[in-house]
């Protein structure tokens, strides 16, 4: 199956829905995560896998693919036995630092903030 069968087609968004087409490239549960880890390091696929607790092997496979059809992530396989493929970001993908260290910086407030805040509710609750 190929990316293009999966997304929209961008060309039809209006230009005013720049937002739309940010979420189209990057939109969904993973590929988000899987830049994060990869604005590490490049990681092989098995590291990655390790590494988001809850994906299956098909859905990392595919949110690969579609971050490597939309130009975020660079994948280089080594002729090697056993074969080796590396992920690593692209320019445009290391683009995305700023936001993605921001959205992770903000996940830990929003975590911070309402653990404390179900901790006040439970303890007024048994008041």
């Amino acid at each position: 199956m190929e990316v293009t069968d999966v997304r929209s087609d961008l060309d039809q968004l209006p230009e005013h829905c720049t937002v739309e087409v940010a979420m189209e490239m990057l939109g969904g549960r993973w590929k988000l995560a899987i830049v994060r880890k990869l604005l590490d390091r490049t990681h092989r696929f098995g590291e990655l896998m390790r590494a988001m607790h809850g994906i299956t092997q098909r859905m990392l496979t595919r949110q690969l693919r579609e971050l490597e059809a939309d130009g975020l992530v660079a994948r280089t396989a080594y002729r090697e036995v056993p074969p080796r493929v590396e992920y690593s970001l692209t320019a445009t993908g290391r683009s995305l630092e700023k936001i993605v260290l921001l959205l992770d910086e903000w996940g830990e407030w929003y975590l911070t903030s309402h653990r404390s805040q179900e901790e006040t509710t439970n303890l007024a609750g048994r008041a």
